[in-house]
């Protein structure tokens, strides 16, 4: 039989798994073997597992629900309401069932002795490092809701940034991906209709006339071949930018393209000033949170150098002697960052640094809504003025030779 189990190490660590016995009394032997001391040891039947491994697909928490639940528990613990109850009341309101039976599962943990943060722990799809490490500095300080209120403005922050970047190019590539499915279309179905007048008169055309019915006569006749080639493409591109070279060469690329490269870039300045110095405030130590914060930016380029960073602070060095070697942090970014360690006030700069990044994208988010859409509609004209042009004036040109 399988068995869900719960255990602490004698370090203080709590260990969750599967362990494999013939009943719960030799699963509990066998956990005390490992020297671990079992705090729930229950038994998974294989209804379960069915359920578990149908969960994965739905298994998915928004940001904005992770909000709402922080603002609640920050509330309720604020109003005294013991923690067991206060998660309790929440997941009876929260329509998202994964959440609910997350929270569920932290309530039955912090009944058999884990911390709210150890909790946590187990459930990363949901809870990130960074809200994990804040709520366990909290526990650690005392002032639990402080950190939850941290938590909360963190992510909701962090949402803002992230919706108002995916909003300003949601519009352009949904217009683009629209032209190209239509452009296909004309190209395929509707152009090869037309110029078989052209072709039957035997009239002289110009060059360009002449390379729209050949294009035409292609796509008439192999579409389905460049249809899989055009889906094999993008499932192979969609595949290979989800493994770790893949990732690895689109974080490289995305902050190098033009327009909304320095969009990329100030977003991950902006999160990354805003998460170290939430961090910071929350007293764990500048190492810890460096590492913390390169694990939340979500681009292996500014992981790499926050690591780093965090190396150089604990050799006894300064942030800013790694942000002035590398290229993709502003000067500011790194002046500001010297300023703040002379002075002790690192928190605070970042503050401002988070401040200003912040309004920057916005600016310029806005800006280039408003510079795509009328480049779009050019784009777009052109082609539909050049395909009208070299179609529809050869016909026009044929019936009048032939009045």
């Amino acid at each position: 039989m399988k068995f869900n189990f719960k255990a602490k190490t004698q370090a203080g660590e709590y260990k969750d798994g599967i362990i494999n016995a013939s009943s719960k009394e030799s699963a509990v032997a066998i956990l005390q073997k490992n020297n671990l001391l079992p705090i729930s040891v229950q038994s998974e039947k294989e209804g379960d597992q069915l359920v578990k491994s149908f969960l994965k697909y739905y298994d998915r928490v928004t940001q904005k629900e992770l909000v709402i639940f922080f603002r609640q528990l920050a509330i309720l613990i604020e109003a005294r309401v013991p923690i067991i109850t206060s998660l309790s009341a929440i997941s009876e309101q929260t329509s998202n069932k994964y959440l609910v039976k997350v929270i569920q599962e932290i309530v039955n943990d912090i009944e058999d002795g884990m911390s709210l943060s150890a909790s946590m722990e187990r459930y990363k799809n949901v809870f990130s490092n960074l809200s994990i490490n804040i709520i366990k500095a909290g526990e650690t300080s005392g002032n639990l809701k402080k950190s939850i209120d941290y938590v909360a403005e963190n992510i909701e922050r962090n949402y803002t940034l992230y919706t108002r970047v995916k909003s300003a190019l949601t519009y352009p590539m949904l217009v683009l991906i629209v032209f190209a499915i239509i452009g296909f279309l004309v190209i395929s179905f509707v152009i090869p209709n037309l110029t078989a007048i052209i072709k039957e008169m035997n009239a002289d055309i110009p060059w360009y006339t002449q390379l729209v019915i050949s294009v035409g006569d292609f796509m008439g006749a192999y579409w389905w071949a460049v249809a899989i080639i055009i889906i094999a493409f993008v499932s192979g591109a969609y595949y290979y930018l989800n493994t770790d070279d893949g990732k690895k060469e689109w974080d490289q690329i995305k902050i190098k393209l033009p327009i909304v490269g320095p969009i990329f870039r100030y977003v991950y300045i902006t999160r990354f000033a805003e998460n170290l110095g939430v961090l910071l405030t929350g007293g764990i130590p500048i190492i810890r949170s460096l590492t913390i914060v390169s694990s939340v930016i979500n681009n292996i380029v500014f992981e790499n150098i926050f690591l780093a960073a965090a190396e150089e602070v604990k050799r006894g060095g300064n942030m800013s002697t790694v942000f002035k070697r590398s290229a993709d942090i502003p000067p500011m970014v790194t002046h500001m960052v010297k300023i703040g360690e002379e002075s002790g006030q690192v928190d605070s700069v970042l503050g401002h640094i988070a401040k200003f990044y912040d309004q920057e994208t916005e600016i310029m988010t806005k800006n280039l809504s408003t510079l795509l859409e009328p480049l779009l509609m050019i784009i777009i004209g052109i082609a539909v003025g050049f395909m009208a042009f070299a179609i529809l004036m050869p016909i026009y040109n044929i019936a009048g030779q032939i009045k």
